[in-house]
């Protein structure tokens, strides 16, 4: 199978950001009904509960590359240290923002404030690859995009959870805007090294990394029922699996023409926020943002599709 082909057809890359973004939409949720499960009240065992997850996740990566495609892992000593500094990011970095800031404010909130590492993604891009740079429509569905993230907000009144919060949405916003510049860093990596080993490696230093923190601060993860187990091994796959569909289709195409569909991540989000923890998407602000985010995606896509013809 030619990879170049497969990961450059533009049905299969609706299909596979797609898959990919429902993965990650189902992961608000997860994270909520997982404290549950857990008994998770403290910011340490957040740690630890992220840092098994994707522990997991990497070890899960590795074993198919080695048992599945009988991959062999060759790594210079720069190599390893970027492979290192990726997963300190993309991963430990990121999801010490993203789960405590979670716990602070709604799924909904939290997954729509999160999309804003789709624009953070595009403006990126402008000032590393010279074939795709900022435009009239991109600048327009940047600012309206991110309008729809301000409304959701507005006079802190934006469904239960109270006002805007540093702690909280500060702290998703941050998250994402490091999973952003955090994935340009990999698309770098992955040109010479193969992305699903990457992935495998940089998910599990993170999770590692995590794992230890959470500890020093006095976390633990406790309450392991068939439930909780099946959750967490649910989370690691869904990890697993998005991240290296993801750093794949980075590799074989233009940063910007892959992260417009990170859109879908905050849709997803709220919908399954909505059936799973029964949070209220029928406020107007909710639906307005939703609104106004779909359409700045869609006039950056408009571009993309455009210049692909």
């Amino acid at each position: 199978m030619d990879k170049t082909k497969f990961y450059t057809n533009r049905k299969n890359i609706v299909l596979l950001t797609t898959l990919c973004c429902i993965l990650w939409g189902s992961a608000y949720p997860s994270i909520k009904i997982g404290y549950s499960l857990f008994n998770i009240d403290n910011i340490g065992s957040k740690l630890v509960f992220a840092g098994y997850r994707f522990a997991l996740a990497g070890i899960l990566v590795l074993l198919f590359e080695v048992i599945i495609t009988k991959s062999k892992f060759n790594f210079s000593a720069r190599q390893f240290g970027q492979i290192t500094l990726l997963g300190l990011t993309q991963t430990a970095l990121q999801y010490i923002f993203f789960y405590i800031g979670l716990s602070y404010t709604t799924g909904v909130r939290g997954s729509i404030i999160n999309g804003t590492g789709t624009f953070v993604s595009i403006i990126l891009a402008h000032f590393i690859y010279k074939n795709d740079k900022l435009n009239f429509n991109k600048i327009m569905g940047c600012i309206i995009g991110f309008l729809g993230v301000v409304i959701v907000n507005f006079n802190g009144q934006s469904l239960e959870g109270g006002s805007f919060t540093f702690k909280g949405e500060g702290f998703v916003m941050i998250a994402a805007i490091i999973f952003a510049a955090s994935a340009i860093y990999g698309k770098k990596i992955t040109q010479i090294q193969k992305p699903s080993i990457v992935t495998g490696f940089q998910l599990f230093i993170g999770g590692v990394i995590l794992s230890i923190l959470g500890w020093i601060l006095g976390g633990s993860l406790k309450g392991f029922t068939l439930e909780s187990t099946l959750l967490l091994i649910y989370m690691a796959l869904l990890s697993s699996v998005a991240f290296v569909i993801w750093t794949e289709l980075l590799k074989y195409n233009k940063v910007g023409i892959i992260s417009v569909f990170n859109f879908l991540v905050p849709v997803f989000g709220t919908l399954l926020s909505s059936i799973f923890l029964g949070e209220n998407i029928f406020d107007i602000k909710i639906l307005i943002s939703l609104i106004l985010v779909c359409y700045g995606i869609f006039l950056v896509y408009k571009v993309k599709a455009q210049s692909n013809k």
